[in-house]
């Protein structure tokens, strides 16, 4: 995967979009959700290949993560992390998703 310096997140999701990046994960309590496919994956189903991490202009503190996701049935996409309080994502699922050694 193709190493990149994002300036923003839209930037990052616009772009990894574009490399192939297609579909929309997201962690609910059970499982990684493909959005547009309605797949069910499970955290040793997917290899991040590559992150991006984000803090917030006017607060520091408001982090997120943009992940670029591959399915073993070669589906792949990103999953957006916020680190505030209302997130909403189940960050021990996405903790076992296992990464990709560069």
């Amino acid at each position: 995967m193709t190493h990149y310096a994002f300036s923003t997140l839209s930037e990052a999701v616009n772009t990894l979009t574009q490399d192939g990046y297609k579909e929309d994960f997201e962690a609910n309590d059970t499982c990684i959700m493909a959005l547009y496919s309605k797949k069910e994956y499970q955290p040793n189903e997917l290899i991040i290949l590559g992150s991006y991490r984000f803090e917030g202009m006017t607060n520091p503190g408001d982090q997120t993560t943009v992940f670029a996701i591959e399915a073993n049935d070669g589906t792949k996409g990103t999953l957006v992390m916020s680190y505030s309080a209302e997130h909403g994502q189940n960050v021990e699922l996405i903790r076992q998703i296992p990464s990709k050694k560069a």
